[in-house]
């Protein structure tokens, strides 16, 4: 049992979390046993300009307080000059400082819940360019938030940026590997029959993670670039060149931490296909597929892809929710564990260590696979 709150609980969504927010919070009311909500009424009304300003409606002062911000939610829009402006992460980080400020300083303890990290793949420098993730956890923490927690950082190395301050990257591993169970029932985690995938350099070590619990094979592509060249920003990738065992016959898991336009999964797949895999699943924390579903409609068609599972931790648009080949993940319980376990002052390290709840779950799905 846990012992005395750390202070009055609080909950506030930001705009295109109320959803999600209702889902936290009816898991946390249920956890303790009240009908009383934890979500406090908060906006950011805009002035025709475009500008902005945070309001809070009622005091928290003392309270833990637990903000989730989705920055990546394109469907939310504001006025500006009688013109319909969807916002931007940019716009969404903003609107999450006017609230802090709006809070002014009075509750106990902020914490932000910011399940894709804001300017997360801009996390490094290799030439002459800003350090926008860097500089965005540093104003967080000057504004006074306590406890900054994500999913499956892109790259967590960027909280050295905040080396006083208090950064959890959370992977939903056990979660995406129980919606794969109860969505394909007849999947098999044997090494003869299945193998994780990692589609490059970058996603190695939550691949890892995936081959060393599951104990079965891991195989990776590697990107080549072409350094001679700048396209958005970056080199071009030329070809996706493969490094492991025979895929022949099996079932794989590719695994990364976003899909993006769905571009390089989709060359991962029809290299796999080519190579004799049996059927291609993708894990994914975060599904953006920012240049429209067509593409993976054409590629579920052509038979390159079975299944493709995403969190429900950033927007996911209605057409991609009517997909066949999609199925989303729900991370609003774990999300209401994690906030009722901080809220009571305990360490969250059990939950951000699912191993053990892997393996129960496989031994229980499929007695036959045992683990040491």
């Amino acid at each position: 049992m846990f012992d005395e709150l750390y202070g009055d609980l609080s909950v506030i969504g930001m705009k295109g979390c109320d959803a999600f927010t209702k889902q936290v919070d009816d898991y946390l009311k249920q956890s303790r046993k009240t009908n009383e909500s934890f979500i406090v009424k908060a906006d950011c009304p805009r002035f025709g300009t475009g500008e902005g300003k945070g309001i809070i409606y009622e005091s928290l002062r003392g309270h833990d307080v637990y903000i989730i911000c989705d920055v990546f939610n394109y469907s939310v829009t504001y006025k500006m000059y009688g013109m319909d402006v969807p916002m931007s992460p940019d716009d969404h980080f903003a609107d999450l400082k006017r609230i802090i400020g709006a809070i002014g300083g009075k509750a106990r303890r902020i914490s932000i819940i910011m399940p894709m990290l804001y300017e997360g793949r801009q996390h490094r420098r290799s030439a002459r360019e800003s350090l926008d993730c860097a500089m965005a956890l540093q104003e967080l923490t000057t504004l006074g938030v306590s406890n900054i927690i994500t999913f499956d950082a892109h790259d967590a190395r960027v909280q050295n940026a905040i080396p006083l301050g208090r950064f959890e990257d959370v992977r939903p591993a056990y979660q995406m590997i129980k919606a794969m169970v109860k969505n394909v029932p007849d999947v098999s985690f044997d090494k003869d029959r299945m193998m994780i995938i990692s589609p490059d350099e970058g996603s190695m070590h939550r691949c890892m993670y995936y081959s060393s619990v599951l104990d079965i094979d891991l195989g990776m592509f590697y990107k080549r670039r072409d350094y001679t060249r700048v396209i958005n920003g970056r080199n071009p990738i030329e070809a996706h060149e493969y490094l492991g065992k025979s895929i022949k016959g099996k079932d794989v898991i590719i695994i990364d931490d976003m899909i993006s336009s769905g571009d390089s999964m989709l060359d991962v797949a029809e290299q796999l296909k080519n190579k004799g895999a049996a059927r291609i699943f993708m894990f994914s924390t975060f599904g953006l597929f920012n240049a429209g579903l067509s593409k993976m409609d054409e590629a579920y068609e052509k038979g390159l892809f079975s299944k493709v599972f995403t969190t429900n931790l950033i927007y996911q648009s209605d057409e991609l929710l009517k997909r066949e080949w999609y199925c989303s993940v729900n991370l609003c319980k774990y999300t209401a564990y994690i906030i009722d376990t901080l809220n009571h002052d305990h360490s969250i390290s059990e939950l951000l260590n699912p191993v053990g709840r892997i393996h129960s779950l496989i031994e229980r799905t499929f007695p036959n696979k045992k683990f040491n």
